[in-house]
């Protein structure tokens, strides 16, 4: 179903036509000015440029040939020219009608033509706990998957986490220097315990303490690159180590991102593209792009004079590649981390078949991927522009540097989710809700609620935007806000319960009340808010169309009592348009990975 944007564009168009104008000119959007009109077209005035003509006689002579459609029940012309609509109600019923009768969707419009879309947007590593700075990109990414299924795409998203680099090398060395895993450092074939000599708590101590000796000692550094490199080219005790690290990782990130309501339908890491790399480098050397540099394998990814400024260690400036080559083997022999990247790219291509591959991830890499994204278009592993990273900012502290522990640590995202559900339990009770349930579902709905508050904060904010962290803030249960979002939710459930408990049925809905109106147009807006998000791949515009969802409800509430109406009719119209609202805002909140509980 056509939201009255759409329509009312296709109207516009025709009557431009019909005029000798451009269609193409007579584009129609939300007014300035809602007060005077629902919606506005200011073509008339370039129409009037490119013909030398009068705009406002132009657009008189629109607004005249508009004004017969009964979809309008006023077209006025303002100012030079532009052209003012306002809906008439029965019209507007009609789309709220439409609206509330779209149980999949709201009321929003999905795509002509589904892609097959991958969407990586995971990352964390193996044997580190996540911290906030995994946070956005599990947020944004997850809310991204579910935006684009449900526009209609065909979606496969990816954790991607890495675990094949360098810190499997480190890893190794360091359980093997502390004898928590001699067994796995023999010569030969095993068999090897089938016990995991580690838990989650070894390596999340080893990883630090080998990363910093790593950095200080070049024959340790040197060591477990050698044992980086054994472990790839297939050293059986290594690879059987190795499986112990991803399989107590994956337990607990999958714990992690339960949390957050975060889901992957892949929970491939960087290893898994590595059956694939032999074919890759002797497909990249036959091709030529695979050429010596300084015993290092690369791709020259710059296009012949695409150069930048570099300044080198004594201080001189020499003109480099831009972008730099992208590294594929090191001098050690071991592949590097774009060397996945780019095998994962051949990999989904051939299991999947991607029209699109989207990178969530720190806006920092940007020029990783436009390494790695060059490398693969010249190799033909993926179309050109089918790939994409969408870059983030940071979530930062008071200081506006990215956000840490009083203590100056990084702060685990465990202990993150521990505080804003603490923080939510004190809101809900400082609030006077949920005194009367159970322990079990307080302890739910307070989960609900911390998870809300920190993916509204998140989300509400545009992708490429950095924000400051304020859980006090983001808590709070007014304002543009998630718990405030979810309170508006079990508001209108709570009235739908009443109603069905007084045997009062939605009915057909009547507009005629100006909060009645205003709900409409707003109900209307969702299917230009999830499509902007979508070609954007920005997911606040879907928090913004939230927000307003719930702030509009919110003035009809008070406007237009709904059980006691003055009439039957009145009522059951408003009993309706109360519903479509809750739909809508909990399709809102669902795109965005926020469940909305039933009461409070």
């Amino acid at each position: 179903m056509a939201d009255l944007k759409t329509v009312l564009s296709e109207a516009v168009a025709a009557a431009f036509a019909a005029e000798g104008v451009d269609a193409a000119l007579a584009r129609v959007t939300p007014s300035d000015r809602p007060d005077l009109a629902d919606f506005q077209s200011n073509g008339a005035l370039a129409a009037a440029k490119a013909l030398k003509a009068n705009p406002r006689e132009l657009a008189g002579r629109i607004a005249e040939r508009l004004s017969a459609d009964p979809r309008f029940s006023s077209v006025e012309v303002a100012g030079p020219g532009f052209i003012n609509l306002k809906i008439a109600d029965a019209t507007l019923a009609v789309r709220a009608a439409e609206v509330a009768a779209d149980a999949d969707h709201a009321g929003a419009a999905t795509v002509a033509d589904p892609r097959k879309v991958v969407i990586d947007y995971g990352g964390p590593n193996v044997a580190k706990p996540m911290h906030v700075g995994h946070l956005r990109s599990a947020i944004i990414g997850e809310s991204l998957k579910r935006l684009f299924r449900f526009r209609g795409d065909e979606v496969t998203g990816d954790a991607h986490f890495g675990d094949w680099g360098f810190q499997m090398g480190l890893l190794i060395v360091a359980c093997g220097d502390e004898g928590l895993a001699d067994a796995f450092m023999v010569e030969g074939d095993g068999p090897f315990p089938a016990e995991t000599p580690v838990t989650l708590a070894d390596l999340d101590r080893l990883y630090p303490l080998a990363a910093g000796k790593a950095k200080e000692d070049p024959a340790f550094r040197d060591r477990a690159r050698k044992a980086t490199a054994e472990l790839q080219n297939g050293r059986p005790g290594y690879r059987a180590l190795w499986r112990h690290f991803v399989a107590v990782s994956r337990e607990a990130l999958k714990r992690e991102y339960g949390d957050l309501s975060v889901d992957f339908d892949l929970w491939n890491g960087e290893s898994d593209a590595d059956p694939l790399m032999p074919e890759m480098l002797a497909h990249l050397k036959d091709t030529g792009l695979l050429v010596e540099d300084d015993g290092a394998q690369v791709v020259h990814v710059a296009k012949p004079g695409e150069t930048r400024k570099k300044k080198l260690a004594d201080g001189s400036v020499i003109e480099a590649p831009s972008p730099p080559p992208l590294l594929v083997i090191s001098s050690e022999g071991s592949a590097m981390y774009g060397t996945t990247d780019l095998a994962t790219i051949l990999d989904r291509k051939k299991a999947i078949g991607p029209d699109l591959i989207l990178y969530v991830v720190d806006e920092r890499q940007a020029e990783h991927f436009e390494q790695v994204f060059r490398a693969a278009y010249l190799a033909g592993y993926a179309p050109e522009k089918s790939l994409e990273h969408l870059g983030f900012g940071t979530m930062n502290g008071q200081d506006g540097k990215p956000f840490k522990t009083r203590a100056g640590g990084v702060l685990k995202l465990r202990d993150l989710i521990d505080q804003a559900t603490e923080k939510a339990r004190e809101r809900l009770h400082e609030a006077k809700l949920g005194d009367d349930l159970s322990p079990d579902e307080f302890e739910a709905i307070a989960h609900k609620v911390a998870i809300a508050a920190l993916k509204f904060a998140d989300l509400s904010n545009a992708r490429t935007t950095s924000y400051v962290f304020d859980l006090d803030r983001f808590m709070s249960f007014e304002g543009k806000t998630g718990p405030y979002l979810l309170y508006q939710a079990v508001r209108i459930k709570s009235l739908l319960r009443k109603a069905a408990e007084q045997g009062v049925s939605a009915g057909p809905i009547v507009i005629a009340e100006q909060a009645e109106r205003d709900l409409a147009l707003t109900l209307d807006a969702f299917s230009a808010a999830a499509s902007d998000a979508y070609d954007k791949r920005m997911p606040h515009l879907v928090a913004e169309h939230a927000y307003r969802v719930a702030q509009s409800f919110s003035k009809f509430y008070a406007a237009c009592p709904v059980l006691v109406a003055p009439d039957e009719d009145t009522k059951r119209s408003r009993l309706a348009l109360s519903a479509a609202a809750l739909r809508q805002l909990e399709t809102a909140l669902g795109l965005l990975g926020i469940e909305t509980p039933d009461r409070m």
